[in-house]
């Protein structure tokens, strides 16, 4: 069942706030990704290119994990459990276009040759705030 994201706790969508996501390898093991996030009012988005590690798990096993710190206390955290819904091209380069002005302050200048991207939307199951 979908859970919401505490209002006491969006404005860690707001700030420059790594998400540390987990996804699930083919063996079972766990793999631990810093990426960019941004919330819709309705799921956590992050976006990456296809063919990358996270991208080749999600698609396979869409169970995620996400922990969001705050940058200005490590303390208060934010620990998402969930679902990868969604996968879509549509809007994906505005969208790292947008995250990139988030943290970065410019329009994304990693773009790669032939690089597609994607936006991965994950529906919270289980949310726990803390601090």
């Amino acid at each position: 069942m979908a859970q919401t994201i505490p209002d006491k706790f969006l404005d860690l969508f707001k700030k420059q706030a790594f998400a540390n996501l987990g996804t699930i390898m083919s063996d079972g093991s766990p793999q631990v990704t810093p990426v960019w996030v941004d919330y819709d009012g309705k799921y956590v988005r992050f976006n990456s290119a296809v063919g990358r590690v996270k991208d080749k798990n999600v698609r396979r096993d869409p169970r995620v994990s996400l922990s969001i710190l705050d940058p200005e206390n490590p303390y208060r955290y934010l620990a998402i459990r969930g679902r990868v819904v969604e996968i879509t091209q549509q809007g994906a380069e505005e969208h790292i276009d947008s995250l990139s002005q988030k943290y970065l302050g410019k329009a994304y200048p990693y773009r790669q040759p032939g690089e597609v991207r994607v936006i991965y939307k994950v529906e919270p199951e289980k949310v726990s705030p803390r601090g």
